[in-house]
């Protein structure tokens, strides 16, 4: 057993009263009483595409890798277009942006998604949007609207140390 796991370090645990069977690729464990993980309704990110053939607009849905999870994201809303070096607004609501553009872009995900803004959990903060099978655009999360209905399981054990 270690005391600590460094970076480079295979950490494996257990929970108790969680099945392997239960446990899925994306799913994220934290402390149920300090900012507990949740799903995130919709978030908003700065987006840099980088080689995408035509132009991406509101509606656009590719897939997204953020921490482990694999998961489509719309974009619902390109909110602003941003001068990708100063980061200064260049075009309020464009109606769509092309490679080599940076935006801040109002994302939904299809599925219960656990993301976190880059400032507060930089892993779970930074993503890459993949789609006819190669990285077309690159992003960092500024903002993140959680589910406020219950995120995840929250073990017996966890509910105990609660009322301590």
């Amino acid at each position: 057993q270690l005391a600590e796991g460094l970076p480079g370090d295979n950490v494996g645990f257990n929970v108790k009263n969680v099945s392997v069977k239960e446990v899925r690729r994306g799913n994220v464990c934290g402390d149920s009483k300090n900012d507990p993980p949740k799903g995130a309704d919709s978030f908003n990110a700065q987006v840099i595409v980088l080689n995408h053939p035509g132009q991406v607009g509101a509606g656009y849905a590719p897939v997204l890798d953020c921490h482990t999870a694999h998961i489509a994201c719309k974009f619902a809303e390109l909110l602003e277009k941003i001068d990708r070096r100063t980061g200064k607004s260049m075009e309020n609501n464009p109606k769509f942006i092309k490679s080599g553009d940076a935006a801040i872009v109002k994302m939904v995900p299809s599925k219960p998604m656990c993301v976190e803004a880059f400032t507060d959990y930089p892993p779970l903060g930074r993503f890459a949007v993949r789609d006819m099978r190669q990285t077309v655009a690159v992003g960092v999360i500024k903002s993140v609207q959680k589910t406020e209905k219950g995120g995840g399981k929250v073990t017996k054990a966890a509910v105990k140390a609660g009322k301590k």
